[in-house]
C-alpha cells in the first residue's frame, strides 16, 4: 500500500511538473523539449543477492533534478531545454535485479515518457553493468523500449560508467555515448554534463545525430583493481581519450570501457567507442585507442600490494605506519558483494592480538545484521549486546559469525544502512549495520565516534580505496579474500563470457581490431 500512495504522489506532482514546465515556457518554441531518464546498478551474477525495486532509490518527475548539481535551477544548463525527467535510479551495486523490480521501472519509466511527448532529446543515465534474472543486456533492452515510445528521431544521449558494458544494441540507440575517464570516478558528474552539453550542441546547431559511430570489441576482462586510472597502463591509455574527444572538427567523443568482471553475460569485455561526423577521423581514433589499449594488456597490475588476508595482518600489525588500510576485497559491496560474508571477521576474531582490549586498535567496516541492530538499541550506549551476524544472503564461505561485545554508538538515518552501532569485542571496533552499506569517507566513520586516523588497522570491504580513504592511508594493502567479487577470476565459474579472452587465454592471437561502423539510431526502421 505504501508503495502504491508513493507512487500516485510522484505521477501526481510529474503531472504537476509537466504543466508548470509548459506553461512557464509558454510562448517560447526555441527551446528543445529533453526528456531523463535511467537506472543504474553494477550486478554480480556469481553472488547470491537479488535485487529488489527500492534498493535504487528511484527520483520521479521534478526530484530527479537533485540528483545533477548542474542542473540546478540557477544552472545554465537548465535554462537551455524544456526538461522533462521521468525516473532516475541508482542502487548499490548487489546481486542480480528481480525481473519483477526491473519491469516496474521500465514500465513506470515508459509510461512518464508517453504522457509528456514529443521530445527533441533524451538524456540517458546508467551505469551499464546490470544483470537482471532471466534477462541478457538490460540496458540495452530498456533503450529499445524506449525507442519504442520516443521514436528515433529524438537524441539519446547515453552516459556510463566505465565498468559498464557496451552492446551492439546499446550503441545502436544510442545517438551520443559516453564514460567516465577516471577510476576512482572523481570524473562521475562531470561525465554527466558532458553528455548532457554534447546533446544540446547537437540539437542547437541542428547538426543531429553524429553519422558515424565505431564500435570496437576488445576481448580483455579485468577487474576495476587492475584497471586503476591513479596507475599505469591505465594512467597513460585514458590520458589519450580527453585529446581525442576535443577535437571537434569530425569527433563528438571518445571513450573506453574496462567492462564490468563479476558478470557471465556475452557482452561482458571491454569496448572502445569514438562518435563523430568524419568517417576517417572516428574510424582511425577508436582503432588507436583499441590497439593501444590491447598492446598493454599484460602490463596492468593490481593498483595496490596483495595477499592473502593473513598476510595482509602481519605487514598490518608490523607496519610503524597508522592507520594501516586492509581492503576485504571478495565482499566490496560497491563492486556487487552481497556485503554479508563473514569469512575474514571471523579471521579477525580467531586472532589473538584482538581479543584483548588494549590490544591493536583495529575498525572493521562493516556486517549487516539487523536482529543485532535492535540488541543493541535495546541494550544502549555502554551497554552489552550478544547475537550473530552477517551470512544471512551469502554464507558460502563462513556461518553467521557470534558478536559478544559492548555497544559503542548507535546513528540513525543513514540511506543505506538505515541504522548503524558499533560494537567493541576485544580491540576490535565493528560497524553493524540495519542494512549493507559502503564505507567510503571519513565521516562515515567520525559520525560514529570512531577515529579512523588514529586506528592501528582499518579493515574496509572494497577494492581499490576512494579518494578520502586513499588520502588517509599511511599503509595499504588489499586482502584476496572470497566472496561474489573474488578478483581471483580464474576461479569463478564462467560459462557464457565470449571466449578466446584476455587473461583467461593468455596465449591467444591477436583479435581483429577493426572498427565496426554501427548504424544510426533507426536506420533499419
Amino acid at each position: 500500500m505504501k508503495q502504491i500512495v508513493l507512487g500516485l504522489i510522484a505521477c501526481f506532482f510529474a503531472v504537476s511538473y509537466g504543466f508548470a514546465q509548459s506553461n512557464t515556457n509558454a510562448g517560447i518554441t526555441n527551446l528543445p523539449r529533453i526528456a531523463i531518464a535511467g537506472l543504474g546498478i553494477e550486478s554480480s551474477t556469481f553472488s547470491p543477492a537479488v535485487t529488489q525495486e527500492e534498493a535504487f532509490h528511484a527520483r520521479y518527475g521534478p526530484e530527479v533534478f537533485n540528483a545533477y548539481p548542474f542542473m540546478m535551477p540557477i544552472s545554465p544548463l537548465r535554462k537551455q531545454a524544456i526538461w522533462l525527467p521521468t525516473i532516475v535510479g541508482k542502487s548499490l551495486p548487489g546481486g542480480a535485479v528481480t525481473r519483477q523490480a526491473y519491469e516496474s521501472l521500465v514500465n513506470k519509466t515508459l509510461d512518464s515518457l508517453k504522457k509528456y511527448g514529443p521530445y527533441d532529446g533524451l538524456y540517458f543515465d546508467i551505469h551499464g553493468a546490470m544483470s537482471v534474472v532471466g534477462l541478457d543486456d538490460p540496458e540495452g533492452d530498456f533503450l529499445t523500449r524506449i525507442r519504442n515510445v520516443i521514436g528515433y528521431k529524438t537524441l539519446v544521449s547515453t552516459s556510463m560508467d566505465l565498468h559498464g558494458n557496451v552492446s551492439w544494441r546499446l550503441a545502436q540507440n544510442s545517438d551520443l555515448i559516453t564514460c567516465y575517464r577516471m577510476a576512482p570516478h572523481e570524473d562521475a558528474m562531470q561525465t554527466k554534463e558532458r553528455a548532457v552539453v554534447n546533446l544540446l550542441e547537437r540539437i542547437k546547431t541542428g547538426k543531429g545525430k553524429p553519422a558515424y559511430k565505431a564500435w570496437i570489441p576488445v576481448p580483455i576482462l579485468l577487474p576495476g583493481e587492475k584497471t586503476s586510472t591513479r596507475i599505469e597502463p591505465g594512467k597513460s591509455l585514458y590520458h589519450e581519450v580527453e585529446p581525442i574527444a576535443d577535437h571537434k572538427d569530425g569527433i563528438v567523443d571518445a571513450a573506453i570501457w574496462i567492462g564490468y568482471a563479476w558478470a557471465d553475460e556475452p557482452r561482458n569485455h571491454a569496448v572502445v567507442m569514438v562518435t563523430g561526423d568524419d568517417k576517417a577521423k572516428v574510424t582511425q581514433a577508436a582503432e588507436k585507442l583499441a590497439l593501444d589499449f590491447w598492446n598493454v594488456r599484460n602490463q596492468f597490475g593490481f593498483v595496490a600490494p596483495t595477499g592473502t588476508l593473513e598476510k595482509c595482518l602481519a605487514d598490518a600489525l608490523a607496519s610503524p605506519k597508522h592507520p594501516f588500510f586492509i581492503s576485504d576485497t571478495g565482499d566490496n559491496p560497491t563492486a556487487g558483494g552481497a556485503g554479508d560474508v563473514t569469512w575474514t571477521l571471523t579471521q579477525l576474531l580467531a586472532r589473538p592480538e584482538f581479543q584483548r582490549a588494549d590490544g591493536p586498535s583495529l575498525i572493521y567496516a562493516s556486517i549487516p545484521a539487523p536482529e543485532l541492530v535492535k540488541k543493541a538499541i535495546a541494550a544502549g550506549v555502554g551497554g552489552h549486546v550478544e547475537g550473530t551476524a552477517g551470512a544471512a544472503v551469502d554464507a558460502r564461505f563462513a556461518p553467521p559469525v557470534l558478536l559478544k561485545g559492548t555497544v559503542e554508538s548507535i546513528v540513525y538515518g543513514d540511506k543505506d544502512a538505515e541504522v548503524e552501532v558499533v560494537v567493541k569485542v576485544g580491540s576490535l571496533h565493528i560497524i553493524v549495520t540495519q542494512k549493507r552499506k559502503p564505507y567510503h569517507k571519513e565521516i562515515d566513520f567520525t559520525r560514529l565516534n570512531l577515529a579512523p586516523r588514529k586506528a592501528d588497522i582499518v579493515v574496509v570491504k572494497i577494492g581499490y580505496l576512494e579518494p578520502e580513504l586513499y588520502a588517509m592511508q599511511v599503509g595499504w594493502i588489499m586482502a584476496l579474500t572470497p566472496g561474489g567479487v573474488n578478483q581471483d577470476l580464474a576461479s569463478l565459474p564462467y560459462k557464457r563470457i565470449k571466449r578466446p579472452m584476455f587473461p583467461f587465454d593468455k596465449d591467444m592471437k591477436t583479435p581483429n581490431l577493426s572498427a565496426q561502423l554501427v548504424p544510426l539510431s533507426g536506420a533499419s526502421k
